[in-house]
């Protein structure tokens, strides 16, 4: 029996129980940096399954660090496990971290064979926040050799355009007054609220097809006839690289100031969590995933046959700065419905969730067979 007989053997032995996993996830969500009785489900899970488990790790209480094999290059599964505020897990992270648990079963019998260190670990909050760029920064990705995680969509890329993005609060701050009796005593923050958005709205038309901007108004004020003194926004700043995010950055924040400008306000920008970079896939992890995946019966598009424009973004995406990475979409046949809605969420556990959690898991195991076993450590890398 090869060795990828015998990842597949082992992933079988797990698949009811990952499945099992998954509709508990479904049905018990925990939102970004909560994730606390999810995270020690799935270390519970890692532990019973052979794996050496630090638990919390990296300085974050929902993080784990889950080792199998002691010698050899080290690649890091990632596990995503936060779900999204009212809708869930309708981004599918339930399938991602079940089928990160089952490539990481898949291949902890094989690691000394195969002379690899296996690594499956818990990232956080990558809805809100960027648990990995937290992960980054204490250095739990230092020195491993590649890093991958696979995604559920209504599509099958390999590849996937993912843009960088800002998260940003901004406030308004005026000064209240009678609205009818003494409105010339006002300063109106809603006024500058609405401004700023309507200056976004006529950037637009000057942007870049892979350049977003999007907000909404947070708090608009308290009463009619009582000038808004406070009002905040919340916006989201995309763009295809980091380099065209830090400049789309500053023309957003010369929109927010001209409406603080135009009305007597003032102005202040607070991040929300971690700017995220544009995900740069490694060549030969995208050769070797696509192969496999073909191999078990899903043929994978790749993302240069897609609109640039129509993406998201993740946090994976500064993991592929650090390390040479991979995070390819995996289609769960979700009738129409996608990411962030709550029909996507339901889809999860279908048939097609569960399938994509073996065709995940099994793919990625395979491609790290692939490395081992063709000695193909020195391809990696852009």
């Amino acid at each position: 029996m090869n060795m990828k007989e015998r990842a597949e053997r082992g992933f079988d032995a797990v698949q009811a129980e990952l499945h099992t996993i998954s509709q508990w996830m479904y049905d018990n969500p925990e939102i970004a940096y909560e994730e606390f009785e999810t995270s020690a489900r799935l270390v519970a899970f890692l532990a019973d399954n052979g794996f050496s488990v630090d638990y919390p790790a990296w300085g974050l209480d929902t993080s784990f660090n889950a080792v199998a094999g002691t010698e050899g290059p080290e690649v890091i599964i990632c596990a995503e496990y936060d779900a999204l505020p009212e809708v869930g897990h309708a981004c599918g992270h339930n399938i991602i971290a079940t089928a990160a648990l089952g490539a990481g079963v898949a291949l902890a019998p094989l690691a000394a064979e195969l002379g690899v260190r296996i690594r499956v670990l818990g990232t956080p909050a990558e809805e809100e926040g960027g648990g990995k760029v937290d992960l980054i920064e204490a250095g739990a990705f230092q020195g491993a050799a590649a890093a991958m995680m696979i995604h559920p969509a209504p599509f099958d890329v390999v590849d996937k355009n993912y843009l960088a993005v800002s998260h940003i609060d901004v406030e308004f701050s005026g000064k209240e007054s009678h609205a009818a009796l003494a409105p010339q005593l006002g300063i109106n923050a809603l006024d500058a609220a609405v401004q700023a958005y309507n200056n976004i709205s006529m950037l637009r038309q000057t942007l870049y097809p892979t350049d977003k901007i999007h907000g909404v108004i947070t708090y608009g004020g308290g009463v009619p006839n009582v000038i808004p003194a406070f009002t905040s926004m919340s916006w989201y700043v995309r763009a295809a690289t980091k380099v065209r995010l830090d400049e789309l950055y500053e023309q957003a924040m010369a929109c927010f100031q001209a409406a603080a400008t135009a009305t007597g306000c003032t102005l202040e920008v607070k991040s929300r969590g971690h700017a995220y970079t544009d995900l740069r896939a490694d060549p030969t992890l995208v050769e070797l995933y696509a192969q496999n995946s073909a191999a078990l019966g899903r043929p994978l598009g790749r993302g240069a046959d897609e609109d640039p424009g129509a993406a998201g973004s993740t946090d994976m995406g500064n993991v592929s700065y650090e390390l040479p990475s991979i995070h390819p979409m995996l289609d769960i046949h979700s009738g129409g419905a996608a990411n962030h809605q709550k029909a996507f969420a339901a889809h999860t556990t279908t048939p097609d969730g569960q399938a994509a959690i073996r065709d995940g898991a099994l793919s990625m195991a395979y491609t790290v067979i692939d490395l081992c076993e063709g000695n193909r450590w020195d391809e990696l890398g852009l």
